[in-house]
């Protein structure tokens, strides 16, 4: 997932070289908020690429609401409250930088804030067809021989699927946040037993037989419950990593 992300930005134009090059770096502090980056002449001998390229990848970074160009001042990083976190690099490049605990609570956060609304409009809105594919998806996380990965990808399937149900183009707009969520949290877990792969597929399917009745209230409290039991994981997988050996 985000580490096919990862690939696809290495084959990308000069442009897009640069411009992850330079996001990372700012994410990770080498240009700290409210910093001046370098000229626009050294970063262009820097990256061995023109001033053309150079402009292009400023006004990116700029769009994304990490960098701020002033006159007579120079190209300053902006606070961390401008950046765009929807914006699927920006996420990338956080995760390159190393997740923290409080980046992956903060994405649970949003996913509360939105994806049990989202599961009430798929109760409402979902066609035949949605609920079919929603079932397999569920279903498909208590099949056995999964590895961690495989779980997580059927894991955001379903709530991409869910998204799609809710027939908002506005919610589809979200999986970049989903899908770091979730790569986050199983990145730091250790691979579910065979109980823990029915457990899943249980309480996913919870929000389908929600869906197929038509209770928004009982699919808003299914999701609610997943994503929260997710959030827990992650607070208790961190604790056990500051645990000292006895």
């Amino acid at each position: 997932m985000l580490d096919t992300v990862k690939m696809q930005r290495r084959s990308r134009t000069s442009h897009a070289q640069v411009v992850d090059e330079l996001g990372r770096a700012i994410v990770a502090g080498t240009y700290p908020v409210g910093s001046i980056l370098p000229g626009d002449l050294e970063l262009a001998q820097r990256f061995k690429v023109s001033r053309t390229v150079l402009r292009e990848t400023m006004k990116t970074l700029a769009a994304k609401g990490m960098i701020v160009a002033k006159a007579r001042v120079g190209t300053r990083v902006t606070e961390k409250n401008q950046w765009n976190m929807f914006d699927s690099e920006v996420i990338a490049w956080h995760f390159d930088n190393g997740v923290t605990e409080e980046f992956l609570l903060q994405l649970y956060d949003i996913r509360l804030a939105v994806e049990p609304f989202a599961a009430g409009l798929a109760a409402e809105r979902a066609t035949g067809t949605d609920i079919e594919h929603l079932t397999s998806l569920a279903l498909e996380m208590a099949q056995p021989g999964h590895t961690t990965e495989s779980l997580a990808l059927a894991d955001l399937r379903f709530h991409l699927a869910i998204a799609d149900a809710a027939h908002n183009p506005f919610m589809h707009t979200l999986g970049s946040l989903i899908e770091a969520a979730l790569v986050g949290m199983f990145r730091i877990s250790t691979p579910p037993s065979q109980n823990g792969f029915s457990n899943i597929a249980n309480t996913h399917m919870r929000i389908v037989n929600a869906v197929v009745s038509g209770d928004v209230q009982g699919a808003r409290k299914a999701m609610e419950a997943v994503i929260v039991e997710g959030r827990n994981h992650v607070r208790e997988s961190y604790a056990s990593m500051t645990k000292t050996p006895a």
